[in-house]
């Protein structure tokens, strides 16, 4: 089922001819699971006409670098031979992404596509949607409860989005039937890309390469169920007690592939639900209510990645504690490079550094020390986002956005105060240390690393 609220007429030109429909594929970039795709089959269908799906690889995405490329890539390579055995041509092309759309689209009948929610996302989509001929028709595939259905306006905290999803995900938590096109678009022939070798693609793209590809996660929707399904199997009857805990190893590993738009986060939580596990709610609140909170955040906050962000009292607070002495002070060298005082901070970044991905708990005690070793909290809040995007797999994302606004309190409330942190929550290394044996947490990461 495809609920019309996921479906948002962008161009409402008049259908003309064409010889096939366009599925202008970039944010849900998988053939599973795919409100868009599945949109554009039925169509396609209705209309007669083979279905073409397209996506633009632009080397210009805002820090997005060769290991955010190589995972988006191993990804992509997939999708395009699950669709060649629906009997759909994929074209990759290396351009920017709104170029390949409007010139593909025209020869089409109608293009759809799906939704992204950063400014830029939005606004090759808007432009793409004031140069074609032929109707443009977005399809939102990438959260479970549409955005404006969600909520009009941008939401204070978990606690007042949370009441609002729930109130609505019943009529979005609704399997999709998927399907294939009558007519097959294979004979097509278009310039694309040749996925099957990812580093030669690589090696052309004009791209920062000083960050190395990761080798213990793969991307790809096969790859991404496998992770689910070891998850669900080994890991959620315990998620609600251990998922904070940094020691343990708890966690599902789903955000790189929600990233990429490879997995689906309403195939995820049916698969959740579906075991009736103690853990199920304790993940869907991660997966629904805290993720679309981010989605939120960045749709309605054009401040969503600077200081201006915060609410009025984390801002006042922090500016009144600016100049507060600091013990310890980093240069932005010496943070990337884990040269600090603390090994628990320093396994952290290593973690992030090497391995594409952080434990939840420890990139929020992450977070708060760099306010704490900075010195002042504008410049604190630019180097976590620059780091945070620089080495997460799932950085340049609403939820990585989110995650480092938190640190400075957007979506929290005040605290008492003290210096340098003002209203803002703390956190300090003795908590790690009464909660959690978290120098098995630095032995671990060291382990790895050797």
């Amino acid at each position: 089922m495809i609920q019309k609220d996921r479906i948002n007429i962008l161009s409402d030109k008049a259908v003309d001819g064409g010889s096939y429909v366009l599925y202008w594929m970039q944010s849900s970039a998988r053939a599973h699971y795919n409100h868009a795709l599945e949109y554009g089959i039925r169509n396609a269908n209705r209309l007669k006409k083979p279905l073409l799906v397209y996506f633009g690889l632009t080397e210009s995405f805002p820090e997005a670098n060769q290991r955010h490329y190589h995972f988006l890539l191993e990804g992509l390579r997939e999708t395009q031979l699950e669709l060649k055995k629906k009997n759909i041509n994929m074209v990759v092309q290396h351009l920017e992404p709104g170029k390949g759309a409007i010139k593909l689209a025209e020869e089409a009948s109608l293009v759809v596509t799906d939704r992204g929610y950063l400014p830029l996302q939005r606004q090759w989509r808007q432009e793409v949607a004031e140069e074609i001929e032929c109707p443009l028709i977005q399809v939102e595939s990438d959260v479970v409860v549409p955005v404006e259905t969600a909520s009009p306006k941008e939401e204070y905290m978990a606690g007042t989005i949370r009441r609002k999803i729930q109130k609505e995900w019943e009529n979005f938590l609704v399997p999709l039937k998927m399907g294939k096109p009558q007519k097959s678009s294979l004979d097509f022939r278009f310039d694309s890309l040749n996925l099957d070798d990812v580093d030669k693609i690589l090696a052309n793209l004009k791209i920062e390469d000083g960050v190395e590809v990761v080798d213990w996660i793969q991307g790809g929707n096969l790859q991404a169920r496998n992770h689910l399904k070891y998850f669900m199997e080994n890991k959620l009857d315990h998620f609600g007690d251990l998922r904070n805990d940094p020691t343990q190893n708890y966690l599902s590993n789903m955000s790189p592939y929600l990233h990429f738009g490879q997995i689906s986060p309403l195939y995820i939580a049916l698969q959740v639900i579906q075991t009736g596990s103690p853990g199920a709610e304790s993940y869907l609140e991660e997966l629904v209510i805290r993720r679309e909170l981010s989605m939120n955040f960045v749709f309605y906050d054009s401040d969503y990645d600077n200081f201006n962000c915060l609410p009025d009292w984390a801002q006042k607070t922090l500016l009144e504690h600016a100049r507060d002495p600091r013990e310890y002070e980093y240069t932005v060298e010496e943070l990337e490079t884990a040269q600090t005082h603390d090994p628990y901070w320093n396994a952290a970044q290593k973690e992030m550094v090497h391995q594409g991905k952080m434990h939840g708990y420890m990139r929020m005690y992450w977070g708060k020390k760099i306010l704490e070793w900075t010195r002042n909290p504008m410049q604190a809040y630019h180097v976590a986002l620059y780091l945070n995007n620089k080495y997460e797999l799932d950085g340049r994302d609403p939820n990585g956005y989110t995650g480092v606004a938190w640190c400075f309190g957007k979506h929290d409330r005040a605290w008492k105060e003290r210096e340098i942190f003002g209203k803002v929550r703390y956190m300090n290394d003795r908590g790690l240390r009464r909660k959690f044996r978290i120098d098995q947490y630095v032995e671990r990461i060291e382990n790895l690393l050797s």
